[in-house]
């Protein structure tokens, strides 16, 4: 009997071992998947926030649809100009630079080189996978939300504004239902947001919250 009951005891104090370890290390592996899927994630939402760089520089405006950006990657080219040739230089003292460069465009002594290039190869390079940036990783096929329009600010000026999203729910889905509630209590007292994004919708900016 004496030693059955020892023998409960060793595993009374393995399982109570076991359970202090876990306590310790859950909230550790916890801390490690969000770093690693964060981490993912910024980057993601960094390549999306150059496309709408990209987008804005040829049509003034943001898009709020993610299918018309992906689109715009794969389809699109940017336009690059190189001068060939050199402009004398007492030209350049005694005329200034863009009269100088008129009368050497006229003379022949420079030209234009006009190419096209895909905005996809000089965002990314090439073979980046441009149907990628929807996606939000380590999920099943979340898609980022993304919205866009415009502002009026104080000062009368009209705004173009962008903000793409993702909440914690959907990015941190499959951890421990308790420890993302507390994740995301703490992040929205410090961002204000339970969630990673960039930009917003009631200011002209694109700052990401992680930044």
């Amino acid at each position: 009997m004496r030693r059955i009951i020892s023998i409960l005891f060793v595993l009374i104090i393995i399982v109570l071992g076991y359970l202090i370890v876990e306590s310790i290390m859950e909230p550790i592996r916890f801390n490690q998947d969000v770093e690693i899927r964060e981490s993912a994630t910024i980057e993601r939402l960094v390549n999306i926030r150059k496309a709408q760089k990209a987008y804005k520089d040829i049509y003034k405006q943001y898009t709020g649809d993610l299918d018309t950006l992906i689109s715009f990657l794969d389809t699109s080219s940017f336009q690059v100009v190189k001068a060939i040739g050199d402009i004398p230089e007492e030209w350049l003292e005694s005329m200034g630079f863009e009269k100088a460069r008129l009368k050497a465009l006229a003379d022949g002594l420079i030209s234009r080189d006009i190419t096209q290039v895909p905005v996809l190869d000089s965002l990314f390079g090439k073979g980046f996978n441009s149907d990628s940036l929807r996606y939000v990783p380590f999920t099943e096929g979340v898609t980022f939300n993304m919205e866009s329009g415009e502002i009026l600010t104080s000062s009368n000026l009209t705004v173009q504004v962008v903000e793409a999203s993702v909440m914690y729910d959907d990015l941190l889905n499959g951890l421990d239902r308790q420890l993302i509630a507390n994740y995301k209590d703490e992040r929205m007292k410090i961002v204000g947001f339970e969630g990673v994004k960039f930009g917003s919708m009631e200011e002209g900016t694109l700052t990401g919250n992680w930044e």
